[in-house]
């Protein structure tokens, strides 16, 4: 078992990189959680970062994308952090506060699912040592390696920024939340005292990502376990609603004092502002698709693992990062439809409690996805959520599957056999996926540093995702783009020829390559490269403009005017390619009466 745990965290460090509002960054004292804790020891809730004053005010708000301003909170002139305040008050002010240091992201990150998955962990051995005794150790082992390992967390771990240190922390919660009501569950001399903790720990969850509130259903469920006993109830309830209720309170007045709404958590004031339904019954069918369905697409290069081939966004829909159907790429989960199994041929005592628990995993699963298939983005962060806890019922599953009696041995065999696989196949996907989502991670750094004028910086971060991901047109190509920039005209053909062979059906690509062979004067080269880019897609502006200009170089000027006048045919206002059409125009003319005044000569 310590094996085990030693090993899931180990991967966490491991699998852990800064995300991309961190490391534009220049250190941790000016990642958002540390600015939150620097705004509290000043005593203000807004954060000390100033909005330039060219941007404007709401509704005229003009914003460039920058990054040290992305996903803030604007109301008033001022900049809050809407992401929860349980970050900043149970780790990060604690740490500056001992230490006169600042934490990263990544190591917050780190440290909130290895405090989640110990939780669960603690969890599992619970219901493992009380009703599964018959299950060799070894199935607990592999069941703690699959809630570890199994739940998307090695991926999110891969790109750590904001968003997953609230997500992480509302994971660690969550499972804390559990075995308090576990415990409330199994020891009824305490059970309030456990209960209470629970809430606590539920509300702390709750004001770090409150899309969960819906999931404090949970908190009713020692309740009902005491109105079937015919136990008090008052005492419970209380405990059950108590320190929740107390959080919440704090949260509307936190929330009162910053947006002058308690209700308002900042969201409608995000950075950049844009006005659409976050919620709609259009998004169900797509959400249910990329979410549970859609499997990972494969590749025959290491990490071997792709994004999935997502279906047309609804009207409206807002971001889709790097999600993958849950049901094709953790198999694991679909031994959560075994877990009826675990309370079968019990004695009443045993099988209600065991029911009641099992049964508030479940609630939470189905609390955390309802919303979310509603909801007009999906990430794989937002999976997590409800990923986790049909990862412990499939665990579970496993448990009862072992426990089962069999009629024939082969049977048995043949289940431990599935179930096996099926872990084995959900950790190593996670651990793929985590590997390709660091190595987007550098690509996307790079293309933030290209905007911001960093080229060495960007050309760092490419070579980085290219030694993870070989393959990797897009890689490929963006660093050409950053080569051709510094003037560096023939690594970016390198680069661009490399992109073009490893996805020769990108027509952009192509332009690129055409463009960089034109500039460095291989004009010759350039022409069916370009040419062909526009057979695959022939309102490609750019490359039309550019195999314009490459013809008039080689004195075709009536295909070359061909081509700039089609380029404004698809675009009436691109000023470049009307430009070199008045250029092609004024030569042809010059060239004409050069020959008749030549002709008259003879």
């Amino acid at each position: 078992m310590g094996a085990v745990w030693a090993l899931v965290i180990g991967l966490y460090a491991w699998c852990a990189n800064s995300g991309m509002l961190e490391l534009m960054g220049s250190g941790a004292k000016d990642s958002y959680y540390n600015l939150q804790v620097q705004a509290f020891r000043d005593g203000h809730l807004n954060l000390e970062r100033q909005v330039p004053p060219e941007y404007g005010d709401p509704p005229n708000f003009k914003w460039d994308g920058n990054y040290g301003l992305d996903d803030l909170s604007y109301y008033k002139g001022r900049l809050y952090l809407y992401f929860g305040v349980t970050p900043a008050l149970v780790l990060f002010w604690p740490y500056a506060a001992l230490t006169g240091h600042y934490l990263l992201h990544k190591v917050a990150t780190v440290i909130f699912f290895s405090a989640g998955f110990l939780a669960g962990a603690a969890l599992l051995w619970a219901v493992w040592r009380r009703y599964f005794k018959e299950c060799g150790v070894w199935v607990a082992a592999a069941g703690m390696l699959a809630l570890g390992l199994g739940n998307f967390a090695p991926a999110v771990l891969g790109q750590c920024d904001v968003y997953e240190v609230a997500v992480s922390c509302g994971y660690a919660l969550t499972m804390l939340a559990l075995c308090g009501i576990w415990r409330a569950l199994h020891d009824a001399q305490h059970r309030w005292r456990w209960l209470a903790a629970a809430s606590l720990a539920y509300g702390l969850a709750v004001a770090a990502r409150p899309s969960l509130l819906l999931g404090a259903v949970i908190l009713l469920v020692p309740v009902i376990q005491a109105w079937r006993e015919k136990g008090r109830l008052w005492p419970l309830l209380a405990a059950a609603c108590g320190p929740i209720m107390a959080i919440g309170a704090g949260l509307m007045i936190y929330n009162a004092v910053r947006f002058d709404n308690p209700l308002e958590f900042g969201q409608r004031y995000q950075l950049p502002l844009a006005e659409h339904q976050q919620f709609g019954w259009r998004y169900l069918w797509f959400n249910i698709r990329v979410g549970f369905l859609k499997p990972a697409r494969w590749s025959g290069d290491f990490p071997f693992v792709d994004n999935i081939a997502a279906p047309e966004q609804p009207a409206g829909y807002c971001q889709l990062v790097d999600p993958f159907g849950i049901l094709a790429s953790i198999p694991m989960v679909w031994l959560a439809l075994a877990a009826p199994l675990a309370w079968r041929g019990r004695e009443e005592e045993g099988r209600s409690r065991l029911r009641l628990f099992l049964g508030a995993v479940g609630a939470l699963f189905w609390m955390y996805a309802l919303p979310l298939i509603f909801h007009d983005s999906m990430c794989l962060r937002y999976e997590l959520e409800y990923a986790s806890p049909l990862v412990l019922l499939g665990v579970v599953g496993v448990f009862a599957l072992e426990r089962a009696p069999a009629a024939r041995p082969v049977w048995r065999r043949a289940a431990r056999c599935g179930w096996v696989l099926l872990l084995a196949f959900t950790v190593a996907f996670n651990l793929l996926a985590s590997y390709k989502t660091n190595a987007d991670d550098h690509e996307n750094y790079g293309s933030a540093l290209l905007k911001s004028g960093r080229l060495d910086e960007a050309i760092a971060q490419y070579q980085k995702t290219l030694q993870m991901r070989p393959n990797g047109s897009v890689a490929h190509n963006n660093l050409g783009g950053a080569f051709g920039r510094e003037g560096r005209l023939a690594e970016a053909i390198l680069q661009f020829q490399e992109s073009v062979r490893i996805d020769p059906d990108n027509a952009n690509v192509r332009n690129n390559l055409g463009n960089a062979l034109l500039h460095g004067g291989r004009v010759d080269e350039a022409i069916p490269v370009l040419q062909k880019a526009l057979e695959i897609k022939p309102d490609l502006i750019t490359a039309r403009n550019d195999l314009g200009d490459a013809l008039a170089r080689k004195r075709k000027l009536d295909e070359a005017i061909v081509q700039f006048q089609q380029a404004l045919l698809y675009k009436p206002d691109f000023a470049e390619a009307r430009n070199n059409l008045g250029n092609a125009l004024l030569q042809k003319g010059n060239w004409t009466r050069r020959s008749a005044s030549t002709s008259r000569r003879c």
